[in-house]
């Protein structure tokens, strides 16, 4: 009940809970869509989805501040990749919130000289480098664990004078399995790195299907965007499986 009480005093737990919202409005709109006599279901749940989506742009309204501060804070990061992946990954984080505001203020009334096509491609777009840049850090980091993973299993295996379980391979399909395997304790061995990875590979169907690059259809955006949400709530009431920075 405690984890709860401190999720929901959080904007951005606030958020993560709305987005889920919205996300399992649209994969519900898209099942009900092609069954007769759900018109009604279909259209109270594309209202829902539209409430909910207009108020997690009140809770996004300061988080161009703390996109700023992760990235003053991602300058400070010992390890080279990482450091580089996050500054950049954070300033185009930067970029996206403002182009968000500038949304908002336009969405409100508050002005009426703003292109909401331009700036709404310059917000998707910068989302999307935002989260490349996520993932190849992600990628960074796997590619660690799967060298302490490797390197380990050498060590028990020379201790047990057993032949080694990666380092030879009789073809493809050998290799492959190995690989897999590895990846898989790897990331079963670092549970917020397998979060952050899920998470953002999610994500990044909704900027790929705004930008044209890779079209899905709204089923498959709706439950991207649920699963990941669902990966955000996760980190946000239990702080140990976020991903730490070194």
């Amino acid at each position: 009940m405690d984890a709860f009480i401190r999720f929901t005093n959080q904007s951005q737990g606030r958020d993560r809970l709305f987005r889920a919202t919205q996300h399992a409005c649209m994969l519900l709109r898209y099942l009900l869509e092609s069954r007769a006599g759900k018109e009604a279901v279909v259209t109270k749940l594309k209202r829902l989805e539209s409430s909910v989506s207009t108020g997690r742009k009140w809770f996004r309204l300061g988080n161009v501040v703390h996109a700023i501060q992760a990235t003053e804070q991602s300058i400070q990061v010992t390890d080279l990749v990482p450091r580089l992946c996050l500054t950049l990954a954070n300033l185009n984080r930067v970029v996206y919130y403002i182009c968000d505001t500038v949304l908002w203020v336009k969405s409100v009334g508050l002005t009426s000289g703003v292109n909401r096509e331009k700036w709404q491609m310059w917000a998707t777009r910068h989302y999307y480098y935002f989260l490349l840049l996520s993932l190849a850090r992600d990628l960074y980091e796997i590619l660690l664990q799967m060298e302490r993973v490797a390197r380990d299993r050498a060590k028990r295996e020379k201790s047990a004078r057993d032949p080694p379980g990666y380092s030879v391979v009789t073809d493809d399909i050998d290799w492959l399995q190995s690989f897999l395997l590895l990846l898989f304790r790897s990331l079963k061995r670092h549970p917020p790195l397998l979060l952050d990875t899920v998470k953002n590979l999610c994500d990044i169907l909704i900027p790929l299907n705004h930008l044209g690059i890779y079209k899905s259809n709204l089923g498959v955006v709706g439950l991207g965007g649920l699963v990941s949400s669902v990966a955000g709530l996760i980190t946000i009431v239990y702080p140990q499986l976020k991903l730490k920075t070194h």
